[in-house]
């Protein structure tokens, strides 16, 4: 027993060093620092009112200062990525903390020195301070300053991302341990008549419930190829087929999906039984749930209509836990790319997944 222990405690020990810098070497994380730059140099200047060079001049100077730095300093950040991402969350921040100060004295002197040197040949030198020490620690504590705002931002946006991820695999099992007993003892049920009638039938369908508890309870399906999701809804059709027969009808209208687009797991199987048990079952002619995909300009829509029970019949109120699930999730893998939108329009329910297109076996950034 002792060493699963020790497993755990080092995959957590691990878990705890990760660093939370972005990835410096991606482009939006070079636009974020040049946006921080620009605005850090207006703040400088409106605050310098540097009547001898003008505003704008002022403004050109303070930003070409501060992107030499910023940028050199994410070409440090991204060659040491994997370096930093080995040390526990402090020293990370202070090693980083260190770059950026070294950086900025670096580059504070080399600017002082060929200013003191060249004089009003070199851009700016008619604002350095006479006192060398006054423009370094000036130029130091700013730098200073500025960094630790930025940590703190990176940080808390981090440990904010982290808590809804965790926050959504917690609903992710919520959802796979949420197999409502009534479809579990009428599946049983009817395997159990399949085998004196139709022991072959009864073969498949045992087949198939065991298929589709594997799929549901599977810890590796928090992304999967779409045509796998499509194959676990099928199957849990087949299921309730057995069950409702000719009271429920599915329409597949899915040709036009690109089977290999990565989703979320139990992103669509939850909306077909959702369809079923609130449409279809409460209805004694039954009905028909239609499930429609398209593919346009990058983007993927999943359309599943199911029709609403008559006011006459009884309305099953759903805790909306599914459709919540899997916006969270959506949201997770896509950010403001997705879409999830439900409602009742006419005599149907329609929700509609929108969503961009990802290849199940290309790495995402």
């Amino acid at each position: 027993m002792n060493p699963p222990a020790h497993d755990a405690r080092s995959g957590a020990h691990a878990q705890t060093k990760q660093l939370y810098l972005p990835d410096f070497c991606s482009g939006r994380a070079v636009l974020a620092i040049v946006l921080i730059c620009e605005l850090t140099a207006i703040v400088l200047s409106l605050a310098r009112n540097v009547a001898a060079l003008g505003f704008w001049a002022d403004l050109g100077l303070t930003s070409m200062f501060l992107l030499w730095i910023a940028l050199c300093g994410a070409g440090l950040l991204c060659l040491m990525r994997r370096f930093l991402n080995r040390q526990t969350v402090a020293f990370g921040s202070f090693l980083v903390l260190a770059i950026a100060v070294a950086l900025v004295a670096f580059v504070s002197a080399i600017t002082y020195y060929f200013g003191s040197i060249y004089g009003p040949a070199w851009p700016g030198a008619e604002n350095l301070p006479d006192e060398y020490w006054t423009f370094l620690a000036r130029n130091v504590a700013i730098t200073f300053v500025v960094a630790a705002i930025a940590l703190r931002y990176f940080y808390v946006t981090h440990e904010w991302r982290h808590n809804v991820e965790l926050q959504a695999k917690a609903r992710v099992h919520a959802l796979q341990a949420r197999i409502r007993p009534h479809f579990l003892f009428n599946s049983m049920n009817t395997i159990a008549a399949l085998t004196r009638s139709n022991p072959a039938r009864a073969e498949e369908a045992v087949q198939d419930l065991a298929d589709l508890f594997r799929a549901n309870l599977s810890e590796k399906r928090n992304e999967i190829a779409l045509s796998e999701e499509i194959d676990v809804a099928r199957t849990y059709q087949r299921m309730e087929q057995l069950r409702l027969g000719d009271r429920l009808r599915v329409e597949w209208k899915v040709d036009a999906l690109p089977s290999d687009a990565l989703v979320p797991g139990l992103t669509l199987q939850p909306l077909l039984e959702n369809a079923i048990y609130h449409g279809i079952e409460p209805r004694p002619d039954g009905g028909t749930v239609t499930v429609t995909g398209e593919f346009n300009r990058g983007m993927i829509t999943i359309i599943v209509r199911n029709p609403v029970p008559a006011s006459n019949l009884t309305i099953r109120e759903g805790n909306r836990l599914a459709l919540a699930n899997i916006k969270e999730r959506l949201d997770l893998m896509y950010g403001d790319g997705a879409t999830v939108k439900a409602g009742k329009f006419d005599e149907e329910y329609i929700v509609t997944l929108r969503f961009p297109f990802a290849a199940a076996g290309a790495a995402r950034a």
